[in-house]
């Protein structure tokens, strides 16, 4: 089991825990978290890109010329998609998916992984608690500093308005609950603070 150090939010030490190593132990497994993410991230296009079908392109009411006798293959509209200024036959559009499917333990070991990662990397600090007498964000910044962490995710194990409202203006610097954090936003943050309490929950949920 890993051993890491627990600090006040005043970077104080206040004790030293043994970390879940299903959670917090796993070897790395770049490829692995590379497939979940790319899934992940493709659920997340809006489909924005669309083309017009046959049925959609203006005009084409009238048979451009007869059916027989011409020499030439039948054609019932000037919209088809083979003739100029038709439709476009098996175009994207607005309502395409891109779902590539991840199912729920998969998606849970790579959290584990990036979070094994992030112990390994020490990227990852645990303070005993996080506490602010009121919302404003120089008292958050002051934590920061005492954490020496420019930027980073905050875990909470509870909702705490002070803590989540104060953090909020703070650039590249999110405030989460335990059941919000994100493979995104682990793999882009150069810091991980997490509470005592949001381990806890942490190694009950992904265990």
């Amino acid at each position: 089991m890993a051993n890491i150090t627990i600090v006040d939010q005043n970077n104080k030490e206040v004790g030293k825990r043994e970390l879940n190593p299903a959670v917090f132990g796993l070897e790395s497994d770049a490829g692995f978290v590379h497939r979940v993410y790319a899934s992940l991230a493709s659920a997340q296009r809006g489909g924005t890109s669309a083309t017009k079908t046959v049925a959609d392109v203006s005009g084409g009411g009238k048979k451009p010329f007869k059916q027989k006798g011409t020499g030439r293959a039948r054609q019932g509209t000037t919209r088809a998609a083979q003739m100029r200024h038709g439709g476009t036959a098996h175009g994207p559009n607005a309502d395409t998916a891109f779902v590539s499917r991840i199912n729920k333990k998969e998606r849970r070991r790579a959290l584990c992984l990036v979070l094994s990662d992030c112990v390994r990397d020490g990227k990852l600090t645990i303070v005993n608690k996080l506490e602010l007498a009121e919302i404003k964000t120089k008292a958050f910044l002051d934590v920061m500093t005492a954490l020496e962490a420019k930027s980073g995710l905050f875990v909470l194990a509870e909702s705490n308005n002070n803590v989540e409202l104060s953090g909020r203006n703070v650039p590249n610097t999110k405030v989460v609950l335990d059941g919000q954090v994100s493979l995104h936003d682990l793999l882009k943050s150069k810091r991980v603070i997490l509470t005592e309490a949001a381990v806890d929950k942490l190694e009950e949920r992904l265990s």
